[in-house]
């Protein structure tokens, strides 16, 4: 049942990835283009992503664990550090320049042929790479 949900969940969130336009390169680049061609449609996306997540974010506080049964994860600190502001930047810089982020990247697989899988490797071998110097450093 849980792969099942699973399944379905992350169908849905492709689906709402490839209707809002957050997995067309192109536009995701024009909302980051602040100087330029700006592109604001995609702010309705993000605001929309915002709301639900606050919603879901309230009702962990009344439950203890999810409808199938797996505890809810620790809410992320609100602490604005170091760490914080550089991975935002390297974020965004890698973003604005490829026009992906992990999700779309994710969908891309399907679609975005070598450029695509290029990006989703590099993404997989970062996150990688910032686990064992995470672990190097304790």
């Amino acid at each position: 049942m849980r792969l099942l949900i699973s399944l379905l969940a992350g169908g849905l969130f492709g689906l709402g990835l490839m209707v809002s336009g957050m997995t067309d390169v192109t536009k995701v680049q024009g909302w980051l283009d602040v100087f330029g061609a700006w592109d604001p449609t995609l702010a309705f996306v993000l605001g929309g992503a915002i709301a639900p997540m606050a919603v879901a974010w309230r009702l962990t506080t009344r439950h203890s664990s999810a409808v199938l049964g797996a505890p809810f994860p620790p809410k992320p600190s609100i602490t604005i550090d170091r760490s914080l502001i550089l991975g935002a930047v390297l974020f965004g810089t890698g973003w604005a320049l490829v026009g992906f982020c992990p999700g779309p990247a994710m969908a891309s697989l399907s679609y975005g042929g070598a450029q695509g899988l290029a990006f989703f490797a590099a993404m997989i071998a970062g996150m990688v790479a910032l686990g064992l110097l995470r672990r190097r450093a304790q």
